[in-house]
């Protein structure tokens, strides 16, 4: 169900543009967001055990070399208050 959602959020955002200049997803700076959920007082191992991933999976994540599934972002919006929307774009929805 959340796969399909965030296929659906991918094509409204995607809607009006012509194909050659469709944004893809800034995996760089949805790392950067990524650890700032994170915080400086907990580390790596500690965070990717709440959300149910090595840590090594979450420093690709953090880098940005990896991209996040939907159940990875899911428990991600939920452990921080956060949107998915925010988590992908940076943007809080109006």
């Amino acid at each position: 169900m959340y796969i399909c959602i965030l296929y659906a959020y991918a094509k409204l955002v995607n809607l009006n543009m012509p194909a050659s200049t469709k944004p893809g997803i800034d995996w760089k700076a949805v790392g950067r967001r990524v650890r700032e959920i994170r915080g400086f007082g907990v580390n790596q191992a500690q965070f990717a055990l709440e959300l149910g991933v090595s840590q090594g999976q979450l420093s690709r994540y953090e880098q940005g070399s990896s991209e996040i599934g939907a159940t990875v972002l899911l428990r991600l919006a939920r452990t921080s208050g956060k949107t998915i929307e925010w988590l992908l774009t940076g943007r809080e929805r109006l």
